[in-house]
């Protein structure tokens, strides 16, 4: 009988390919943890843009979702740009057609369009500039006032933005599934169980959990508002994933999820065996159209200059 895989022997086999094909592993905070112990960096969407847009690799092997993939690609049009699975898709994102994205803009023909990272390489080319949850807030403020502004797809982290900066924005109706099942009913027991502890939710949560929340922050925002904090306990609210990392680097702290369930199922169909299968094969290439790619990426490289 063939002896079973370890994950000891992954992690060998992919770190000596990746060695080979002159790759760089990204993991967004949501991926499973052997993934995240994998990879070259962890960190949320405007982190690994970044990282995508620095790295001399040949080869990047995105462990996301298809649009972060895809960003990436349209960033380094010369580089392989791989995604594990090509399923792992986005629910928020789907809702978000070119078709609709053009009938807001008919209706307000001198709005700018502001594009939430979680969209097809598609819709990012019908838009003016793209933004992150960690800099939304920043992208928004750099707008002229005199100007309406379109935002997409998410309405709640829109929402979020239009009270934190007082600006009215034109919000699509679109959401995360796996942020909207964060209930308020879920985060009230579960602060009742825990009195004492801090409450730091994502911004794409509804407005009746951020209401019961200390603190609203991105990704990359929380990691870091958790290993600053003096508290011992902290209830987070967003997808579970990032529980693995904010425990890993905070072990004196006790991590609370504010809702158990609230995974992301295309997050997850990435494993350490998809990871070395891509690169082995090489596959799944992430492409963009030349045209497409061109338009969407002035909005993406002006989001990336944006600091949050």
């Amino acid at each position: 009988m063939k002896p079973k895989t370890t994950t000891e022997d992954l992690v060998e086999r992919i770190d000596r390919l990746k060695k080979e094909r002159r790759a760089l592993i990204l993991s967004h905070n949501y991926q499973d943890g052997e993934i995240q112990d994998v990879a070259d960096y962890v960190g949320d969407s405007l982190e690994l843009s970044r990282k995508a847009l620095q790295t001399d690799a040949q080869t990047i092997v995105f462990c996301g979702v298809h649009f972060m993939a895809e960003t990436a690609a349209i960033l380094n049009p010369d580089k392989v740009v791989l995604i594990p699975d090509l399923s792992a898709g986005c629910s928020m994102s789907d809702m978000a057609t070119v078709e609709r994205v053009r009938e807001l803009k008919a209706m307000h023909p001198d709005a700018v369009v502001v594009c939430y990272v979680n969209t097809s390489a598609e819709v990012k080319a019908e838009s003016d500039i793209c933004c992150t949850s960690s800099n939304a807030e920043s992208v928004v403020r750099s707008i002229p006032t005199d100007r309406e502004i379109i935002f997409i797809p998410d309405q709640y982290l829109g929402d979020h933005v239009a009270r934190k900066t007082g600006r009215k924005l034109i919000l699509f109706d679109g959401y995360c599934p796996t942020h909207y099942r964060i209930m308020a009913s879920d985060l009230k027991v579960t602060r009742a169980q825990h009195p004492e502890a801090q409450v730091i939710t994502h911004p794409e949560c509804s407005q009746e959990v951020i209401q019961m929340s200390d603190q609203v922050l991105s990704t990359s925002g929380i990691r870091r508002a958790v290993k600053s904090s003096d508290a011992r306990e902290i209830i987070v609210g967003t997808e579970t994933g990032m529980l693995y990392r904010l425990q890993k680097d905070n072990p004196d702290k006790e991590i609370v999820a504010a809702c158990q369930w609230c995974d992301c199922a295309h997050m997850k169909v990435n494993t350490l065996e998809k990871v070395l299968w891509s690169l082995e094969d090489m596959q799944v290439v992430v492409t963009v159209p030349e045209a497409i790619r061109r338009k969407a990426q002035k909005a993406v490289e002006r989001m990336v200059a944006i600091s949050p």
